[in-house]
């Protein structure tokens, strides 16, 4: 595979004017893929048959369609690649119930999460892998936007994740995809997506707001109007450093922002002699604690921590921004492998089995979370 971030594209992709796919290498190489037959869907939905059929059937439906067909090429791998992961994780999440009916309840959220880290084991390009990770989590929203309490604020905010208009191609593909009653009422329910998401200004692009504090206040108060310019009125900022152990955080930290105070915590574990496996609450909070002194004296500061839920960064977050704080997340990554070579080195070494748990955890961040977001891969800077 070709993992150059800029001419990357997805094995056995299809080109622009040819729409066989050769099924043959794409299951030869990749054994999630073979996993996909012989997995049973409800007959009512999925009348074409096991989860492999139709997710050829999708891929299929997706190459044919002409707007796929005239994106330049990293678009179509992108999408090609969702629609071959879209549902990934249906054999470990499909189960007959005791009426005798087929579901699959959370093999989206898990599909996502098996997506990254398959394209991570393959060394797809971060903005690239987690473009797809998007598609597969929100592939079904132009069915269901309309469901959601409020579908303005869910497709406005989707829109800052991944574009509209390559979630409704897959949503279309994964409806012809299909056999099953309902396909009319389906397509017209993307019809409604795409015409919903022009009529909001996010259809082929992320909605734009006057300002990332704007952009921020809409994301984090409820019944906020995208058009509401805020006053920006914080007062210093918090760069909250994400990644995995080993990634390089303390060492960026000290190359592009040397003059600002650093809340470790790291340090502070070894400072209290706790052990990264023991309780971290006693940490936290007294990490918490010289946070709280820099707020309320208006100092800017680095929070140095892995931080790889999006919940974790949220509560951090909320604390800072009601100090007035403009929040920058930075977010390190390495390649897998480098990753566990790097670990080998460390003075403390991290077990291999935790690291790829916490790498099951890991929730990349995005540019809803905070003011400002910065993914940087090696010596890769990449703004979002």
């Amino acid at each position: 595979m070709n993992i150059s971030a800029k001419s990357w594209t997805f094995p056995y992709c299809p080109q622009e004017q040819d729409s066989w796919i050769d099924w043959s290498a794409l299951e030869a190489e990749f054994d999630w893929l073979r996993s996909l037959a012989d997995c049973p869907q409800n007959p009512l939905y999925h009348a074409e048959g096991d989860v492999l059929i139709h997710t050829k059937l999708v891929c299929e439906a997706l190459v044919a369609l002409p707007a796929w067909r005239v994106l330049p090429p990293k678009q179509r791998s992108i999408l090609f690649a969702a629609a071959l992961l879209h549902d990934v994780a249906k054999p470990a999440y499909t189960q007959k119930e005791a009426d005798g009916s087929i579901t699959s309840k959370g093999h989206v959220l898990q599909g996502a999460k098996m997506t990254q880290q398959i394209l991570w084991d393959l060394a797809v390009p971060l903005p690239a892998r987690e473009a797809i990770v998007a598609l597969v989590r929100y592939g079904s929203l132009p069915l269901w936007f309309w469901d959601k309490s409020n579908p303005e604020k869910s497709v406005i905010q989707t829109s800052q994740i991944i574009r509209c208009d390559l979630l409704s191609m897959l949503a279309e593909a994964d409806v012809r995809g299909r056999y099953c009653e309902d396909q009319a009422q389906l397509l017209e329910r993307i019809e409604f997506f795409r015409e919903f998401a022009l009529e909001n200004y996010c259809f082929d692009q992320p909605r734009s707001f006057s300002s990332p504090h704007s952009r921020f206040v809409y994301f984090h108060k409820e019944h906020s109007n995208p058009n509401y310019q805020a006053y920006d009125d914080t007062r210093l900022q918090v760069v909250l450093m994400a990644g995995l152990p080993g990634v390089g955080k303390d060492t960026w930290i000290q190359e592009n922002l040397p003059e600002l105070p650093v809340i470790s915590l790291d340090r502070l574990r070894q400072q209290m002699g706790i052990a990264p496996t023991d309780k971290q609450g006693i940490v936290v909070n007294a990490a918490k604690a010289i946070a709280k002194e820099y707020l309320r004296s208006g100092q800017s500061f680095v929070w140095n921590a892995t931080n790889l839920s999006r919940q974790l960064r949220g509560t951090l977050i909320r604390l800072f921004a009601n100090y007035q704080g403009r929040i920058r997340i930075v977010y390190l990554e390495s390649p897998w492998q480098e990753l566990l070579r790097r670990n080998q080195h460390r003075t403390h070494r991290v077990p291999e089995k935790v690291l790829y748990r916490m790498r099951q955890r890991l929730e990349v961040p995005n540019v809803i979370e905070a003011h400002q977001v910065d993914w940087v891969v090696k010596s890769t800077h990449i703004p979002i």
